[in-house]
């Protein structure tokens, strides 16, 4: 602990918290367009821009299809880029996001998580990322706005690493915590440039046979996805997955030496175990709703209850072997979702969640609970409830309803 660098309090709102992170991060460009409850990320840089404060490139465009593609070219032409935005913002954005990952250009994003519509919302639920879950991006959840501020930081040395080299999004739940005032420890510029880096452009080999930077540059003509139909394409998406499973190691390693630096780590990077040793019943979930479980579980084990629970806090790659590894001596888990896959029995983390444990030699009984859509509020009391209905299954032996909806009117 004696190593720890010399940290500053600071009281941040989320949007807060992440426009200084990025603004420590030596970013070269930023293009981004307003939408509740993200406005506040872009409208705070935008005021470190114009009082001097950095010498980053602030783009305001016409849409944020318009900020993803504007973000992208200046990805590939070497340069560090930062976006944000929320709900349909990142809907707008859906046909670029592929484009993004496909060009293996590391930009960061933030999201304010926020419900889709129709009928319209503007509160916070994982709709919007959990559409853009197989874009190629690398998807990470903050449970609070100090892990939004750190989450920042480690995303840009994830996304650059040249063994990974993918777009990088952060999600933090709209108005719960983008909107809320935390404390933040926060690092000094110089700190936080250090611990990044400047930007390394690995040299691949082009149509010329020469080895070159992997940028646009005209000095150096490449392309970067062009056309490739079928007799290559095929290689170009197996490659991106080769980068997502590097990205796992990646990941880990930048949030141990964030960790050793700062005195913060999130579980390994992938998962955030809480009582999970001897647990006997567990609940699983992303986001800030894991604060208000751990106050449960603690109320649970004082009255002798064997509960735990684990955070995702990466989703993009998913960590199956961390999860079957937190998990495996759990004997009735819930999977909680804030959003819904309309047709497809269940949320998105418990089809993973599932998937992961179908051939675990535990077995263990695997519920759903979909809640807080379009930011119901979930009280402590209803979030208790998952942990009774978890040891009444241990109790019978069976599973009566898998999927359950939290805190609605039926």
């Amino acid at each position: 602990m004696a190593n720890i660098i010399k940290q500053k309090m600071m009281a941040l709102a989320g949007d807060q918290a992440v426009a200084y992170a990025a603004k420590q991060s030596d970013v070269d460009v930023v293009a981004a367009y307003p939408i509740t409850p993200q406005t506040i990320i872009v409208e705070k840089f935008s005021e470190y821009v114009a009082n001097g404060e950095v010498e980053t490139e602030f783009v305001c465009t016409e849409s944020e299809h318009s900020a993803m593609s504007a973000s992208l070219a200046a990805s590939v032409t070497g340069a560090r880029a930062f976006t944000a935005t929320a709900s349909a913002g990142l809907a707008l954005m859906h046909e670029m996001l592929f484009v993004t990952s496909g060009c293996r250009a590391p930009v960061v994003m933030a999201i304010a998580n926020r419900a889709l519509s129709a009928p319209l919302n503007i509160h916070g639920d994982h709709s919007d990322s959990m559409a853009q879950r197989d874009s190629g991006w690398i998807q990470m959840y903050a449970e609070n706005s100090q892990e939004a501020y750190d989450s920042i930081i480690q995303a840009f040395k994830i996304g650059e690493d040249s063994n990974v080299l993918l777009p990088v999004m952060v999600g933090l739940d709209g108005f719960t915590l983008s909107h809320t005032l935390e404390n933040v420890e926060t690092l000094s510029d110089e700190v936080v440039q250090q611990f990044i880096g400047i930007r390394k452009i690995p040299n691949v080999l082009t149509h010329e046979d020469k080895q070159s930077p992997f940028r646009l540059d005209p000095k150096n003509p490449m392309t970067m996805g062009p056309i490739a139909l079928q007799n290559y394409y095929f290689e170009f998406k197996r490659q991106q997955e080769e980068a997502m499973k590097n990205a796992l190691e990646a990941i880990q390693d930048v949030n141990k030496n964030y960790g050793d630096l700062t005195g913060r780590k999130y579980g390994n990077g992938l998962v955030d175990a809480y009582n999970l040793k001897d647990a006997e019943v567990a609940a699983i979930c992303l986001g800030s709703t894991a604060g208000t479980m751990k106050t449960i579980v603690d109320k649970l084990r004082k009255e002798g209850i064997k509960a735990g629970l684990l955070r995702i806090r990466t989703f993009r790659p998913f960590p199956s072997k961390a999860i079957k590894s937190a998990l495996r001596n759990v004997k009735a888990i819930a999977v909680m979702d804030k959003s819904m896959s309309f047709g497809g029995n269940g949320g998105p983390a418990y089809h993973e969640i599932r998937h992961v444990l179908y051939d675990s030699e535990s077995k263990p009984f695997i519920v759903n609970y979909i809640y807080g859509l379009g930011g119901r509020d979930t009280s402590p009391t209803q979030l208790r409830t998952i942990y009774d209905d978890l040891q009444q299954i241990l109790k019978n032996q069976t599973i009566e309803e898998p999927i359950k909806y939290l805190g609605l009117r039926e």
